[in-house]
């Protein structure tokens, strides 16, 4: 099996921009917060980069929804840091794994739809006009998870085979397990990895409100929010790595970050102990013995606490940080940021050997062990 190696991260999120705003935030008193546009709710809203440096043409910005720009604009970072965003050729055999969500609504139409409905003469015939009629073709809702890795491949000129994942937080674990399996096996060389969110939109507050997921209180670290009722506090963001083999890495002389030893991805029944026993579950099947662990907590009440009282229990020398306290929670890019952030850290030798949980806020259970690339 071949050792699998980080050599670039690009992230953007409330924390500002690139590796050092992150790794500053780790200490920071409190993250970006809006306590006021979605009230009663909290999110971490994004710190809006200059598209313009890693989307050059305005029309591909325009017709890119926020989630869409956020990942191209990480995809773009990731593969300056790399130092592969000049060389065509091994972008052309570069796979990419995106990890996705639905896409957003358009409020426009959706507002003039359902005012139009309740004066139309037949309902069903002008709903089938309007959506043929308002709805841009690539807007199909089937394809619009698909949208990012197009957009990337456009953009930034990655052509290799794409996949896009689905399923929330788990969809980031396994994107980052699917990438390392293959490049581990010698199936493939090199991948772009990641994920992105828009959390300022109220679609997607709304959903997560229904399932009583949403933290409302003032603001709270992770940690703190079980005791007052629990709950999320959304961040909107993107985070991308190249991932590749060492071999590869060594022949084109890049100077890897850290190292991938493994990831562990599970889906257990949830109930009353079963997050706690997945964790050192992951823990024991990885054989981590980290000195920093970054935790993809929700702050859900049951969950937070189990997660927690394992990672004590298990890894008491290990200094343990929440990633949604820096980023706030990225859904689909949260594993991607943790990985990112203990990677950042081992390159700058804060840490010899890192773990990233990714405990998903409904299903879905993963764990990531980075250690030195030397």
């Amino acid at each position: 099996m071949r050792d699998v190696v980080i050599t670039g991260i690009g992230i953007i999120s409330a924390a500002g921009e690139g590796v050092e705003a992150h790794l500053n935030a780790l200490t920071a008193a409190s993250p970006r917060v809006d306590a006021e546009t979605f009230a009663p709710y909290l999110v971490h809203p994004v710190a809006t980069p200059d598209y313009d440096k890693q989307i050059a043409k305005k029309s591909d910005q325009r017709q890119m929804e926020a989630w869409q720009k956020l990942g191209c604009y990480a995809a773009g970072l990731a593969l300056d840091a790399a130092g592969v965003k000049e060389n065509a050729e091994l972008k052309s055999r570069m796979h990419l794994i995106v990890a996705a969500g639905g896409g957003e609504r358009d409020y426009a139409v959706d507002g003039q739809i359902l005012t139009g409905l309740r004066k139309a003469d037949n309902p069903g015939v002008f709903l089938n006009e309007r959506l043929m009629g308002d709805l841009r073709p690539t807007l199909f809702l089937a394809q619009l998870s698909n949208l990012l890795a197009g957009n990337i491949a456009i953009v930034h000129g990655v052509t290799g085979a794409s996949r896009t994942f689905m399923g929330e937080e788990s969809s980031g674990i396994d994107a980052m397990r699917i990438a390392h399996s293959r490049i581990a096996s010698g199936q493939n060389d090199i991948f772009l990895v990641g994920g992105s969110y828009n959390a300022e939109r109220p679609d997607a507050l709304l959903i997560y409100a229904m399932g009583g997921f949403l933290w409302k209180n003032a603001h709270r670290p992770v940690w703190e929010r079980p005791a007052e009722g629990g709950g999320m506090i959304l961040g909107s963001g993107a985070c991308f790595l190249v991932m590749e083999s060492r071999e590869h890495a060594e022949a084109r002389d890049a100077k890897p970050l850290a190292a991938i030893a493994g990831i562990a991805s599970d889906r257990t029944r949830r109930e009353p102990g079963s997050v706690a026993k997945a964790v050192r579950s992951q823990i024991d099947l990885l054989g981590a013995k980290p000195d920093v662990v970054l935790s993809g907590a929700t702050g859900v009440k049951g969950l937070t606490e189990e997660e927690q009282g394992a990672l004590l229990d298990a890894l008491p020398n290990a200094a343990i940080h929440a990633t949604s306290d820096v980023t706030g929670h990225l859904m689909e890019g949260l594993a991607p940021a943790g990985v990112a952030l203990a990677a950042a850290l081992i390159a700058q030798e804060q840490s010899n050997e890192a773990l990233v949980t990714s405990v998903g806020h409904w299903r879905g259970e993963g764990a990531v062990r980075l250690t030195k690339a030397n």
